[in-house]
């Protein structure tokens, strides 16, 4: 799919699971959003078929998909209340009233929000309003549900607590949903499965543990969490950094590696009987409330980050900037990339 001389999603295969919590993962402009778009019916691909259950919606305008869209905004009618918003789409679709107001009803009662039908939009808190968005969305029953970042306006306590409320709406109906973000930690907590897309294209689809894990690329490295990312030099059969030091893995290294990534948490600082040490100065510390990471860096000038959890809060222990440091890592934590 193209726009302009702009080529928004290209040469894409992915097959989502029936009753599976399918994540969208990337930055802005990766073409998630846009993929998203096409499955409901709102742009039209060059080429290429989207297929739900053995049916292909290709000619099917998007009322007539049985797929639902939760959009970013919420898009509810503000001179309607919350249940008139929900069953909405239910009269659109020439459904007796009577059936209406019990599906509304129903649907309020699955978000927790028995109690609320006769507010207006204007009287509900932000994460109420999403709840009403989405009872809209699964009032018609779809086989599919599309939700295009859909807690990217609330804060970050109502985002976790939502997030939960929505996995748990998902395993209770076994509707499939696809979910886009750019937020790693909601793909990470709520996926079946994630796919990470950049420029147009699925880059990996996996587990969010196998993708975490086992990224297969620099760009997942580095997009999915935080990673030190070190380009290496092949060795009979061993990877070196280019300040000559061997590193020590746990899988057997291909000919063509490049890259070393080794994730923050899987690094320490201080004495250590790991394989991999390697001696720098601290330059920076960031404090995060529940973890602490050190930037170090190396005689090279390389900049690696070493992150710790504060079981026991910040104490005096922790080495001060300026403090030459040894960091470390066990061989199981290196991940050898060819690209």
């Amino acid at each position: 799919m193209c726009f302009g001389a702009v080529v928004a999603v290209d040469a894409l295969d992915l097959a989502v699971a029936p009753g599976e919590l399918f994540v969208l993962l990337g930055g802005s402009g990766s073409g998630k959003s846009t993929l998203l778009r096409a499955i409901g019916g709102f742009v039209q691909p060059e080429a290429g078929r989207i297929v739900l259950d053995g049916v292909d919606l290709g000619a099917l305008p998007p009322h007539r998909r049985p797929v639902n869209t939760m959009f970013q905004s919420y898009a509810l009618f503000p001179h309607m209340t919350a249940a008139a918003n929900i069953g909405f789409g239910l009269r659109m679709r020439g459904l007796e009233r009577a059936e209406i107001e019990a599906r509304a009803a129903e649907m309020l009662e699955l978000v927790r929000l028995q109690g609320f039908g006769a507010r207006r939009p204007t009287q509900l808190s932000g994460g109420q309003q999403q709840r009403v968005a989405l009872a809209r969305s699964l009032a018609p029953r779809p086989s599919l549900l599309l939700l295009d970042e859909p807690l990217s306006a609330l804060d970050r306590n109502l985002r976790r607590d939502t997030r939960e409320e929505l996995v748990r709406l998902q395993r209770a109906l076994g509707i499939a949903f696809i979910l886009v973000t750019h937020d790693q930690e909601e793909a990470l907590t709520m996926a079946d499965r994630i796919g990470v897309m950049h420029e147009g294209r699925l880059m990996q689809v996996g587990t969010p543990a196998a993708v975490y894990e086992r990224p297969n690329t620099r760009f997942v490295a580095q997009f999915l969490g935080a990673a030190n990312v070190l380009p290496v030099t092949v060795r009979d059969g061993r990877i070196a950094l280019a300040c000559g030091m061997v590193v020590e893995t746990a899988a057997a290294v291909p000919n063509d590696a490049m890259w070393l990534a080794v994730r923050p948490e899987r690094v320490s600082l201080g004495a250590s009987d790991a394989a991999n040490r390697l001696s720098g100065v601290v330059v920076q510390r960031s404090y995060a409330g529940e973890t602490l990471t050190h930037v170090v860096r190396l005689p090279d000038g390389t900049l690696m980050r070493a992150t710790a959890a504060l079981g026991h809060g910040l104490n005096a222990g922790q080495p001060a900037v300026g403090e030459a440091v040894t960091l470390s890592w066990r061989p199981d934590a290196c991940i050898v990339l060819t690209q």
